[in-house]
């Protein structure tokens, strides 16, 4: 009869313990480098919408400012048209008084003014143009049709050889009166020069629009987009319902998904930045796939010391069990030795005196063995022993009981909670077992010794050793072979 060892001994390190120490450290970290990584990435997200807002904020100033220049030459001449004292003035000095220096500007078209047919009259480039008729242009018609019109931004197209966008404002009469319109227009050229000096990745747009959603100008650079209307999709009415903002939307053209960014003015024209999320992410995605690699070398890392350490500790832990094993058990027999049984029959004892219960002794000696081991040698005297402790441990089956080499060629049982008569039942069990294994001349034969008694104050273990043994004696002095037990109430005298 083996007594288990507990798994987990009171300051030995569990290696279960361990691993999940080894996960809750992991998933720390990973939760702290998860949580770095996306702050990062919203670091990543602001720092690009306050540039492209910057970008935006810039690149709407200079088609203002340009705008707005010209917009005052385009104003300079429809008042001057007004007035009567430049009715007789010669072709040469009216050019000289209608158009300034800054209509003749590198990316500036030339001004024209036609009268209220839509006949060309004046042109700054030249002082005898070349009859022309504008009154089907749609600038001709939207001034001619409403007189609060103002700045009128026309579709691009081909204006004298050269893309460009037409600008043109109403001449009013001091009446009120429809007298013409005079129209300039701004070449795409002074938009790929803006655009150039940018320094944009591959997947950057930047576009100009209309505020009825018309497609100005675009980069990179697509001529079919340029004129298209683009009013009906929903980020661009939110973009021309909002003075500025930001969204997130696939590209009209490319389907690619941007942050779009927009920064409107007084003028009539919205400049939108676009860049694409890849872009955005592309340095933070960097620095993800490294410190990744990194936590996955540490967490490789950390896994394979925890298993490594853990394999240890089992491996030690094993040895440890075998080694406290080996301390209690008797090495021949493979029965628990005196000294562990010494420390059981204090603990059942202090139980049983507890609970009241009875705890019962069987004190078995091997009949005639030291003549028996100096006929057939000590192996056999050994093999004998051997063949004893099996036959013990065969009948004490209960977890609680205990079975011992109490010394040489006698052995102990103890058997808590069993009266005198259930503890004799099994003392016979014992002796039976021996004795039918005492018919071949290479065994023996035993003699059992029982005692019984429910512990109180005034007895100690050693009083039911005392007892067991003298009864083991009386088996002895009875010829052998046989069972004894401590008489009802003899304990109770003793004490």
């Amino acid at each position: 009869m083996r007594l288990r060892l507990p798994k987990d001994r009171p300051g030995r390190i569990s290696a279960k313990l361990l691993v999940w120490c080894s996960i809750a450290t992991i998933a720390g970290f990973s939760a702290v480098c998860g949580s770095m990584m996306f702050d990062m990435r919203r670091g990543e997200q602001a720092l690009a919408l306050r540039s492209m807002e910057n970008l935006a904020t810039t690149i709407d100033s200079d088609i203002s400012r340009n705008v707005e220049l010209y917009d005052l030459s385009l104003r300079n001449v429809a008042s001057n048209m007004i007035e009567p004292e430049l009715a007789g003035v010669s072709k040469r000095l009216l050019n000289l008084i209608l158009f300034d220096h800054a209509a003749t500007a590198k990316h500036y078209g030339a001004i024209q003014v036609f009268d209220a047919a839509g006949n060309l009259i004046h042109d700054s480039a030249t002082y005898d143009p070349k009859p022309e008729n504008r009154a089907d242009e749609d600038y001709f018609t939207v001034h001619r049709d409403n007189p609060n019109a103002g700045l009128f931004i026309g579709r691009p197209g081909l204006h004298r050889g050269a893309y460009a966008i037409a600008l043109s404002r109403r001449i009013t009469g001091k009446d009120g009166a429809f007298l013409g319109v005079v129209a300039g227009s701004l070449r795409f050229s002074y938009f790929h020069d803006l655009f150039e000096r940018l320094s944009l990745a591959p997947d950057d747009i930047i576009s100009v629009i209309r505020r009825d959603g018309v497609v100005i100008m675009r980069t990179p650079f697509d001529l079919d987009v340029i004129g298209r209307d683009l009013s009906q999709r929903a980020g661009v009415k939110r973009i021309l319902s909002e003075s500025s903002g930001s969204l997130e939307a696939s590209g009209a053209v490319d389907q690619i998904e941007r942050l779009f960014v927009w920064r409107d003015s007084s003028h009539p024209l919205v400049v939108i930045v676009g860049k694409s999320w890849t872009d955005i992410f592309a340095i933070w995605r960097r620095q993800a796939l490294r410190v990744g690699g990194i936590m996955l070398a540490l967490i490789a890392f950390v896994a394979g010391a925890t298993m490594m350490l853990a394999r240890e500790i089992k491996r030690r832990g094993r040895a440890e069990d075998k080694l406290a094993e080996l301390a209690i058990t008797d090495a021949l027999t493979g029965l628990r030795n005196r000294r562990k049984f010494d420390q059981v029959i204090e603990q059942e004892w202090l139980r049983a005196q507890r609970r009241q219960e009875p705890l019962a002794l069987l004190m078995i000696d091997a009949d005639h063995f030291k003549t028996y081991n100096d006929m057939f040698g000590h192996q056999a005297g050994d093999q004998v022993l051997v063949r004893i402790a099996t036959s013990i441990a065969g009948a004490v089956e209960r977890a609680g009981d205990c079975a011992a080499r109490y010394g040489g060629e006698e052995f102990a049982v103890l058997l808590p909670g069993l009266s005198a008569d259930a503890a004799f039942a099994i003392g016979e069990s014992i002796r039976t077992n021996v004795e039918m294994l005492s018919a071949d001349k290479w065994a023996t034969t035993v003699s059992v010794g029982v005692a019984s008694v429910v512990p109180n104050e005034s007895l100690q273990p050693a009083h039911l050793i005392e007892a067991a043994d003298k009864a083991l004696y009386e088996a002895k002095s009875r010829g052998r072979n046989q069972s004894v037990a401590t008489p009802r109430g003899h304990l109770s005298r003793v004490a």
